[in-house]
């Protein structure tokens, strides 16, 4: 699980600067690029949308950038301004979760509050760690959302890497070439299996250095991390798979209308998938009430997701994560009280307290919490509060925490021009929307339907 590199991510990328400013490096040329014709395939439906939006038709694209320091770095800014350079009539939203010393094995669970609930178009990952973890990620983005995703594989990192196996035959999991098992084998089967678009930054990587003659260590600012050179560089090789192809077949766009919306009434919807949302005709301001499969979206307990859990000393690192809303969850601030226990110091006694619930329960960070309302369920193993703050510089762990998180409603009972989303969390499969209101002047619908885990 190249626990060293994860450890070194940990130690030195933790506070890594956002890199100098723009210098001038020999270019990425087309012979160093590859073959760019066959980029991007996978991720059409997001470069479309782009490519399509005018001044008058300014088509919702959101990216999320995910991963561990690497992913924080500068590069992802450089593509950022480069994508709204390009596509500047975009309802362009981007934002940049990652985790600096997250391996795959936590970015599974801190996924359920940053990823999933974001309901990304795209998303542009890179991470270390379990290749298992790796793959639960991938396949969950597509059991849960509609996004495309860009996978990246590993940049070059020490001289070794430029001579590696690269026949996936000779590259089992269980052999001596991780990073080689997991550029050339793993990546690659999982970007294929997912239909995911899998960034080959580390051949680009490769030709680079060779055409330049440059060692690893000019592109770096430590073992791993990249230096301004080396931002320049991922950048560039990121920004050639997000490129629109008028020729490509076009993606199936979550997006149909009815006639049934050209009167007044109720109206029934049938639609397949996970979230829907109303698309509102210009100048159309009357509020419209919802239900979904006969309840209102604020009963539908998926509807709800947790924000991060952080303690107000430890700055953005989760102290529990992987948690889902139980029970039946409402819209509210949670504070938990933590105490260290003197008998057992790796342990917390806590107090759960919601702005709505009141008073939730007590608990132990060594024992599953269920809360008095049944709203919060916390196990064992979602705790990791010496990681989390360690990461922040704080050693010892203080003796009292206080962590608080929100619970959050993703929808809304009654649907307007600024409120469109009806609900986000469903299960994948056929629902019922029900509009009651004057409905006149209503484009349609958008729906999210992910391609996994579809209810036959």
């Amino acid at each position: 699980m190249r626990l060293s590199l994860i450890a070194l991510l940990v130690v030195a990328g933790l506070f890594a600067g956002p890199g100098r400013a723009a210098e001038p490096f020999p270019p990425v040329t087309p012979e160093v690029l590859g073959d760019a014709t066959k980029f991007g395939a996978n991720v059409q439906r997001t470069m479309r949308l782009l490519a399509t939006s005018t001044a008058a038709k300014r088509n919702p694209v959101r990216v999320l950038f995910y991963g561990q320091s690497i992913t924080e770095q500068k590069w992802a800014d450089l593509v950022t301004a480069d994508l709204k350079a390009r596509f500047p009539h975009a309802d362009l939203t981007v934002e940049n979760r990652a985790l600096a010393g997250y391996s795959s094995q936590l970015l599974v669970k801190t996924a359920e509050t940053d990823l999933y609930p974001f309901t990304p178009d795209l998303v542009i990952f890179h991470v270390y760690g379990s290749h298992d973890k790796y793959e639960d990620i991938v396949r969950r983005i597509g059991e849960r959302t509609g996004a495309e995703v860009l996978l990246q594989n590993d940049h070059v990192t020490k001289p070794g890497d430029l001579t590696e196996e690269t026949d996936p035959a000779k590259l089992p999991p269980a052999g001596k070439h991780w990073d080689a098992f997991m550029n050339q084998n793993w990546l690659p089967s999982l970007a294929k299996k997912y239909g995911c678009e899998l960034c080959d930054q580390r051949a680009t990587w490769k030709r680079y250095l060779t055409a330049n003659k440059l060692a690893p260590k000019a592109l770096l600012s430590d073992d791993v991390h990249l230096n301004a050179h080396g931002e320049f560089l991922m950048a560039e090789c990121v920004k050639a798979y997000l490129r629109y192809d008028p020729k490509a077949k076009p993606a199936a766009d979550e997006y149909f209308t009815t006639p049934d919306f050209l009167r007044s009434g109720p109206v029934v919807v049938p639609f397949p998938g996970t979230r829907v949302e109303l698309v509102f005709a210009p100048g159309k301001t009357d509020p419209v009430a919802v239900t979904v499969d006969g309840v209102k979206p604020s009963e539908i307990p998926g509807a709800y997701t947790f924000t991060r859990a952080v303690a107000k000393e430890g700055g953005k690192w989760p102290v529990v994560a992987g948690m889902r809303p139980t029970g039946k969850p409402v819209a509210e601030d949670w504070t938990l009280a933590m105490t260290k226990d003197a008998a057992e110091p790796k342990h917390f006694a806590f107090t759960l307290t919601g702005s709505v619930s009141g008073p939730d329960g007590e608990g132990r960070t060594d024992a599953k919490f269920v809360s008095k309302s049944g709203r919060v369920t916390i196990a064992p193993d979602d705790w990791g509060v010496e990681y989390a703050l360690a990461l922040r510089g704080i050693k010892p762990v203080p003796d009292k925490l206080t962590v608080t998180f929100r619970t959050v409603f993703q929808g809304a009972d009654v649907v307007g021009p600024k409120q469109t989303l009806v609900a986000d969390g469903l299960s994948n499969g056929p629902h019922e929307l029900r509009l009651t209101g004057a409905s006149e002047g209503l484009a349609g619908v958008r729906v999210t339907r992910p391609p996994l885990g579809r209810a036959k």
